[in-house]
């Protein structure tokens, strides 16, 4: 089964439509505010780090065995020593949380700024898009009207032919006339603003396809980026409190399970509005039978199913499951 892509699940067969591309902006949107979330989590849990090491810290230095002596005194020395040393890992903790949310709010910046370029370029587009499209449909009604007018205009001069005196069939023959050249000169307008109506599209069209490429590999880096930020906090945690461990083992086991792939797989299988553009819109001469157009049907809206389970392929490494003798987390 081939891969599933932005690029060919997200159009509309309306013309003016911007439904699937609103779709993946509200999607990147989510995302964004997803980075911020995470980025507010980290922040605060190391200004607990930091609250914890200052208490630690004063803690460590009360009395504690003032009067003891001999080996009980040493042991009392080496308890506060240990436990001020414990405060000091804690604050060096916090401070590391806060360069990896410093990191995670400079890559939302960054993915931010790039976005603003391309989604500033397809607003452009999408309201040219709107205008020739607006332009052509009225150029082809004031068309249509004026080949009309040409017609009863010729029908009128034909009917006088014969029970008209000259005066009247000149000035008939002169509205024909007419009427046939601000016919002509609409035919002209409106053939016009239909190619210039398709070369928008082509334009908008590929366009549309780089934006695509684009917002799938700002996903892609999202989700590997937000993973691995997970994973290394919980990493940190798990060096700062090797009792607490085994609770980190089944997070981390649950980002083994994350699959890049398989979530934009999921968003597409979601929220996709079709796989076809919008077909071009085609010259109609005036007199040359028209075809029905085929009526449109209504996207089909589903239930939002439940999140799929996510997939550990033969070829993904389970750390959890390492036969190593000796083998720890920790390396002193």
């Amino acid at each position: 089964m081939r891969d599933l892509h932005f690029k060919d699940n997200f159009w509309n067969g309306e013309i003016t439509s911007t439904a699937g591309y609103d779709a993946i902006i509200q999607h990147l949107n989510d995302g964004k505010r997803t980075c911020k979330e995470i980025e507010d989590f980290i922040k605060a849990r190391a200004a607990i780090e930091e609250k914890y090491a200052k208490e630690l810290l004063g803690l460590s230095k009360k009395v504690c065995g003032h009067n003891e002596m001999n080996t009980l005194k040493r042991s009392l020395d080496v308890f506060k020593l240990q436990t001020e040393q414990v405060s000091l890992s804690h604050l060096h903790l916090a401070q590391t949380m806060r360069d990896e949310a410093k990191k995670l709010e400079e890559f939302r910046e960054k993915q931010k700024e790039a976005r603003k370029k391309v989604e500033q370029q397809i607003d452009v587009l999408h309201k040219q898009k709107t205008t020739n499209y607006k332009k052509t449909m009225e150029s082809k009604k004031t068309y249509e009207q004026k080949c009309r007018d040409k017609e009863e205009a010729e029908q009128a001069m034909n009917r006088s032919a014969t029970t008209s005196n000259t005066k009247q069939q000149e000035k008939l023959y002169a509205k024909a006339q007419q009427a046939k050249q601000s016919a002509e000169e609409a035919d002209r307008l409106y053939n016009q603003n239909v190619c210039a109506l398709g070369k928008i599209r082509e334009e908008w069209l590929n366009e549309h396809v780089k934006a695509c490429e684009m917002f799938e590999k700002q996903e892609a880096e999202r989700i590997n980026t937000l993973r691995n930020v997970v994973w290394t906090h919980l990493n940190h945690l798990s060096q700062q409190c090797v009792t607490s461990d085994e609770l980190y083992e089944e997070v981390r086991k649950s980002l083994e399970q994350c699959d890049i792939q398989e979530d934009i797989e999921h968003f597409i299988n979601l929220r996709r509005t079709g796989d076809k553009p919008p077909a071009p819109i085609p010259y109609e001469n005036f007199y040359t039978n028209q075809r029905t157009a085929p009526a449109r049907q209504l996207p089909s809206i589903s239930r939002r199913g439940p999140v799929p389970p996510p997939v550990n392929t033969g070829g993904d490494v389970t750390y959890s499951a390492i036969d190593e003798p000796g083998y720890s987390l920790i390396r002193y």
